[in-house]
């Protein structure tokens, strides 16, 4: 047996098989402590699904790193969002101030809205999808779940779509694993509050039936402050942005590797919302959570953290765990009886879940639909994740919609 993974945590060969590591951590030390890149802190990683699940939700692990957290945590940068409205956002505070701020969120989010933007999903596919055929050739992340995801969440929120690419830098500059990368994160979590701002006063002055528009209405008795309502607008943004375009790549790249399974799901439609769920659970787009720091000593699967330590869950890991999923290894998109964990779980599961859920159970099936050749268009061995340890997207997936159109020859990635 290894005494260590082949490759170290959030190391550039990790990234690229984060899989590999997580599974030999899962059986030899499930709560693992390292050392986190950035600031060399004192961390552990969580990777069994029933200890992922336990953290996630126990509230003496706290969201709340600025209140919680060891001096080494807050010294090293790393609680989220410092100095910007989200430090105190829905996805970083505790009960009371979260339940308020959660249910505000939800509200909005009505059954009328969701069939509106289930609507406005389809149109954008049909349009996209007819953009791709024109192309014969084009790169699934950019062209693609780019395009969808800018689209969708712009009729949403209604936003701008030209500054969607300038939204998705900034989301990744705000996770960086590198230590040089560190000076880049207050001003990419500022850049996504301003646009927020931006974008709330906009609406203000000019209204529409829109989920922005919604949220600054509110219900009448419990007004959101500004910092709120900017802050819940931005979690939105980022939920449901990088994440949805990370989503459907991991997907497709998913189902080019298990052909049987994309032409399963071709011939049965009915299996789109079966099949997101099992792509989650299979490569989702989020690694991890964000970091929990324990409020107070706490004794976790026989490992005993210290008051205001750093703990990381791996969601990607506990999705593949033996324990819990029958051949977890195997994609199978007829896999009953999921319950994963690809949103996180508990009270701070992604706001952005249930868009992600209705554009992949859409995007996904239409693409393998209008394009029964469709094949990647670039060396299995040149396909590429970007380095970051709480996001899992691939940097591109070139594919060709047709055999003919893959004969004319490879993309470079």
């Amino acid at each position: 047996m290894l005494s260590q993974p082949s490759a170290p945590l959030f190391s550039p060969a990790y990234y690229q098989d984060p899989h590999t590591t997580l599974a030999w951590l899962r059986e030899n030390s499930p709560v693992h402590e390292f050392r986190f890149p950035v600031g060399d802190v004192r961390t552990w990683i969580v990777t069994r699904y029933d200890d992922v699940k336990a953290v996630l939700a126990d509230q003496r692990y706290s969201t709340e790193g600025g209140t919680w957290g060891n001096a080494e945590f807050r010294a090293a940068g790393l609680v989220a969002a410092e100095g910007t409205i989200l430090e105190r956002g829905i996805s970083v505070v505790d009960p009371p101030h979260h339940t308020r701020l959660r249910r505000r969120a939800m509200g909005a989010f009505t059954t009328r809205r969701v069939e509106e933007w289930r609507r406005t999903a389809q149109e954008h596919v049909g349009r996209i999808l007819d953009d791709c055929a024109r192309r014969e050739t084009f790169d699934v992340m950019d062209d693609y779940a780019g395009e969808v995801s800018a689209g969708v969440l712009g009729e949403i929120l209604g936003m701008r779509i030209e500054r969607h690419r300038e939204l998705v830098s900034a989301l990744n500059e705000a996770f960086p694993s590198d230590p040089a990368l560190m000076h880049k994160v207050p001003s990419a979590f500022g850049r996504i509050c301003e646009y927020a701002a931006e974008l709330v006063a906009e609406k203000r002055a000019r209204p529409g039936d829109d989920l922005t528009s919604a949220l600054i209405q509110g219900d009448g008795d419990d007004q959101l402050t500004e910092d709120e309502l900017i802050g819940i607008v931005a979690a939105v943004i980022m939920g449901g942005s990088d994440t949805v375009r990370g989503f459907i790549g991991n997907a497709v790249l998913s189902l080019l590797r298990h052909p049987d399974q994309a032409d399963l799901l071709r011939a049965n439609p009915q299996l789109a919302e079966p099949t997101v769920e099992e792509l989650l659970r299979y490569d989702g787009a989020l690694s991890t959570a964000l970091f929990r720091v324990t409020t107070e000593e706490v004794e976790l699967s026989g490992t005993t953290l210290p008051a205001g330590a750093p703990v990381i869950v791996g969601l990607l890991a506990a999705n593949r765990d033996p324990r819990r999923f029958d051949r977890p290894e195997l994609l199978d998109l007829r896999r009953e009886g999921h319950r994963h964990v690809g949103f996180g779980h508990g009270l701070h599961n992604c706001l952005g879940a249930a868009l992600a859920r209705l554009e992949g159970a859409i995007a996904i099936p239409a693409l393998f639909e209008r394009f029964p050749e469709l094949t990647l268009n670039t060396p299995q061995d040149a396909v590429r994740y970007i380095d970051n340890w709480a996001i899992r997207r691939l940097v591109a997936l070139p594919v060709a919609a047709s055999a003919k159109a893959a004969d004319r020859g490879p993309q470079e990635v």
